[in-house]
């Protein structure tokens, strides 16, 4: 059992800043591979960025590749998405993911821990 609690959504305007954090209680792994996915109403869920265990390798998605940036801290059992530069298309639940592998991070399936997700506003 891998608990996973994300932290820091809200509501802001076009531009301005949020950092997510995803906190692993329970039993935790440093070796597992993260990940941000989010989910905009009346659609499917899509892959953000991860990172792999040693935060060597990290992923994003084309529409957030300059704007956001994922980090992680092993000691803390955390993960960190610090989202810049922010849309309104960013707009959508961003829910934390963790699976003990390193094969199509990319990919929704295959993450076998997922947190309750925080809601990520932003105003024109």
């Amino acid at each position: 059992q891998v608990q996973l609690v994300e932290s820091g959504g809200g509501l802001v305007q076009a531009g301005g800043s949020l950092r997510l954090s995803c906190a692993a209680s329970g039993r935790t792994f440093s070796s597992y591979t993260m990940g941000w996915f989010r989910q905009a109403p009346g659609k499917e869920r899509d892959f953000v960025a991860a990172i792999s265990w040693n935060g060597a390798s990290t992923y994003y998605a084309g529409s957030v590749k300059g704007r956001f940036t994922i980090s992680r801290d092993n000691a803390k059992n955390t993960v960190v998405l610090q989202m810049d530069r922010l849309k309104p298309e960013d707009t959508a639940v961003y829910r934390c993911a963790a699976r003990p592998d390193g094969l199509g991070v990319t990919l929704v399936y295959g993450y076998n821990y997922w947190g309750q997700g925080t809601q990520v506003t932003v105003s024109s």
